[in-house]
């Protein structure tokens, strides 16, 4: 029997895909408020659907790129830093 069959790991990792597409296509990662490199401060702003925040710590900005994804939660890490 191929791909799918009765006891195959197909629908189970289909499911869990289709799960973490649609979170990152629903968004809320929007970009938080950051310091650029030379300490100047920059307002969060949210995403359009279909983007997410992106970047690194001294800079944000919209994509597509599941990449180059910066979450809430790394976004809030480089407030200690």
């Amino acid at each position: 029997m191929g791909p799918g069959g009765p006891g195959s790991g197909w629908p189970l990792a289909g499911t869990l895909l289709v799960a973490v597409a649609a979170s990152m296509v629903a968004g809320g990662e929007d970009c938080l408020w950051y310091l650029d490199r030379n300490g100047s401060w920059h307002p969060g702003f949210n995403c359009e659907f279909f983007t997410f925040c992106c970047g690194t710590c001294q800079q944000r900005y919209c994509c597509q790129d599941p990449l180059r994804l910066l979450t809430e939660r790394q976004q809030r890490h480089c407030y200690v830093f």
